[in-house]
């Protein structure tokens, strides 16, 4: 070889004919879906009509559903099909002349639309139930473009003409309610733990039948549940009926020393949705996996939210530490199910004893928790009895981390943006009255640096003794001329002429003579006191020449001002004191008090 480089040659591809589109083998209006999440759904629109139509909108659902499709959850596959048939049966009535998709017009989809809405269908329920008929529609144009007529081609582009509005977040349970709520469901885990592996001696006196259950709980163990027909189990059911000895909750008293029962479920969802705010979709849908990153008594814990598109794997850190902690808890979980998991060779959080076999997963626990909520007797904040929705529990979270943080938003908006934030989870009834204290707080805090400084006689004489305790107002070497009248204008003493928070810094103050009773530099003591209730009665008697609006634009600030904070700071003998003065002396009114 020489060591030089050969010449190279122009890389060639072998030419790759594309396969032909094949038809959607579904023609029938009856099949089943394996849906990527939630399990197998039956879609049986055979009582749609058209056929030809429906058999468009059938293979468009199918193909939306295959794995890559728009549609992974079996809830949504099923509020396809009841959109569908609410649009059929709108077609039936309405819409006689369409036979096929050839026959859809853009007035179809508005006339659908309308209907809807006369039906008293909410804005954005009505959104969304037109939405699925438009997405159905621009699969079927994806897949035929020649079967959509130019009009509703053009129609396809937009959902509905006005907008779907704002919807009403859920409220939060109140303190009251959830205090309730972890305090059960702590109770039954603690419960819950101690059952498992402990070991039962309940029929220790009784060698025949505590022979027949280690026989029973030989098989649980060895395959992780037993049925109901079987016969050492049926043995041991008709020993305990003969000898009087309780049998309604045999087959989960069994179990339950083993794998987790159904009946625990509602107490380890509440609980972990309290303590992590994780959504009850996700929380369900944890893997054994979910737990990572341990760091400072915290841990990572990782989880699909599927209606994220683009962005279904996120990750929150929760305190990690003993079973009182959301890490430690799911880390306890995930041992005590892993006998049953290998069973069922599920990578799935949960794992229970449920109807006579293990199941993986959590599908349908709102009756279970309606159940658990009545054993615990637990109420609103009503007195009556409460009705639990796992996702105002995740919304009770968030208030509670609200309060917690007092509205801080930067440490509030975890996993949100700001904006979200505050719509969906700081914009909620609950926390009202919180925002209402924090506005209240604001103006009086407002109000009270603009209030001048009343000085009764007292507190007057109090200054003279001790001048440095006007620092933060004046210059203690200023505090004597300011009190004997020096640096008086018309209704108070001013601590600051040339230094106006009205004004630039170094020119006079501009304000009406009254501005001084919302202005802070303001010093009122009893010498000006005749000057004021003069004004107060000159005030007072432009009501006679006034309207009631111009008065209050006007005079009704100053007027609260002087009634309700001035003249209450003063005793009864000085305020007298100070009217007989202002009768006895003819006192200057400046011309802007008439203007």
């Amino acid at each position: 070889m020489s060591g030089r480089p050969r010449k190279g040659r122009p890389v060639a591809f072998a030419p790759i004919t594309p396969e032909s589109q094949q038809p959607d083998p579904v023609l029938g209006l009856k099949f089943t879906i394996e849906a990527r999440h939630g399990g197998t759904v039956l879609v049986d629109m055979t009582g749609l009509h058209p056929r030809s139509l429906a058999i468009a909108f059938a293979g468009a659902l199918r193909r939306s559903a295959a794995l890559g499709g728009p549609i992974g959850a079996a809830s949504v596959i099923k509020q396809y099909v009841n959109a569908c048939r609410r649009f059929f049966a709108w077609l039936s009535d309405d819409a006689l002349d369409v036979a096929g998709v050839t026959d859809l017009r853009a007035a179809h989809i508005d006339g659908f639309a309308s209907a809807l809405e006369q039906r008293g269908m909410g804005a954005i329920h009505r959104h969304i139930s037109v939405g699925k008929i438009v997405n159905t529609l621009r699969v079927i144009e994806a897949d035929r473009p020649d079967r959509i007529a130019p009009d509703l081609h053009e129609r396809l582009r937009y959902t509905l003409a006005t907008s779907a509005g704002r919807s009403t977040p859920r409220d939060a349970y109140s303190p009251f309610v959830a205090r309730a709520l972890r305090d059960a469901a702590r109770t039954d885990v603690e419960a819950m733990f101690r059952r498992l592996g402990a070991d039962d001696r309940a029929d220790e006196g009784d060698l025949v039948i505590a022979r027949a259950r280690a026989d029973v709980e030989a098989i649980i163990a060895r395959q992780g549940f037993i049925v109901a027909d079987h016969s050492a189990l049926k043995s041991l059911y008709f020993m305990r009926l003969r000898r009087g000895l309780p049998i309604r909750t045999l087959i989960d008293d069994l179990h339950g020393r083993h794998n987790l029962l159904a009946r625990d479920l509602p107490a380890l969802l509440v609980l972990l949705t309290l303590d992590t705010g994780l959504e009850p979709e996700c929380l369900k849908a944890l893997t054994i996996d979910c737990l990572a990153n341990p760091h400072a008594g915290t841990v990572e814990l990782r989880y699909l939210k599927r209606r994220a598109r683009g962005a279904e794997h996120k990750s929150m850190r929760v305190r990690d530490g003993g079973s009182g902690t959301p890490g430690g808890l799911i880390r306890r979980l995930i041992d005590v199910t892993a006998a049953a998991r290998k069973h069922l060779s599920d990578d799935r959080l949960w794992v229970y004893h449920n109807a006579g076999r293990l199941r993986a997963g959590i599908r349908y626990p709102t009756e279970r928790i309606a159940t658990w909520v009545a054993q615990h007797d637990i109420v609103d904040d009503d007195g009556k009895p409460l009705h639990l929705l796992l996702s105002r529990l995740r919304k009770t979270h968030k208030a509670l981390w609200y309060t917690k943080t007092q509205g801080h938003m930067t440490r509030f908006a975890v996993g949100h943006s700001r904006e979200v934030a505050a719509r969906h989870y700081a914009d909620l009834p609950s926390l009202r009255p919180l925002h209402e204290t924090a506005v209240a707080d604001a103006f009086r805090a407002a109000v009270a640096a603009a209030i001048p400084t009343v000085l009764p006689p007292t507190a007057e004489q109090a200054l003279r003794e001790a001048p440095e305790q006007a620092t933060p107002l004046m210059p203690s070497d200023t505090v004597g001329p300011l009190l004997d009248g020096e640096q008086d204008v018309w209704l108070a003493a001013c601590a600051g002429f040339h230094n106006s928070p009205f004004a630039e810094v170094g020119s006079p103050c501009a304000q009406p003579f009254w501005g001084c009773l919302d202005c802070p530099n303001a010093v009122i003591t009893a010498r000006k006191l005749p000057a004021i209730l003069a004004f107060l009665a000159f005030v007072e008697e432009q009501r006679l020449s006034l309207s009631a609006t111009d008065w209050a634009a006007k005079f009704g600030r100053v007027h609260a001002r002087i009634t309700a904070q001035v003249v209450p700071a003063f005793s009864d003998a000085v305020v007298a004191d100070a009217r007989r003065q202002m009768e006895s002396e003819r006192l200057y009114l400046p011309p802007e008090a008439r203007a």
